[in-house]
């Protein structure tokens, strides 16, 4: 038996489980269309699985990203303050992209498969 999930019941599962701090509020959201969008792709529905989803994805701000892989953020060396952290922010999604791992972000964070 199978039950549909919709984001809402996708947000309150990772709070009963104790994992609500894992992932923003608009982060869940993000991570709720990428998994729906995979899905819709394939053949074989998915099964919620709070826990592991909590392994294998994860959400960082752009400069702990960069500081976790040691981007190279170079090239945004010399931009004034209010270009910075866009540019900072571009070049770690970049970087993800080039990884196949980059999910999606919101206005303060990026959601991305951890490898």
């Amino acid at each position: 038996m199978k039950t549909t999930v919709n984001v809402y019941d996708f947000r309150d599962a990772f709070y009963r489980m104790g994992r609500g701090d894992q992932f923003s509020y608009e982060g869940l959201r993000v991570l709720f269309d990428y998994l729906e969008e995979i899905e819709l792709g394939g053949t074989e529905e998915m099964e919620l699985d709070v826990i592991g989803l909590c392994c294998d994805f994860a959400e960082s701000t752009a400069r702990d990203i960069a500081d976790d892989y040691s981007i190279d953020l170079s090239e945004s060396e010399g931009l004034d303050d209010d270009e910075i952290e866009g540019a900072i922010k571009s070049i770690v999604i970049e970087y993800l992209e080039d990884e196949g791992v980059f999910v999606g972000d919101t206005l303060d964070s990026i959601i991305y498969r951890q490898f």
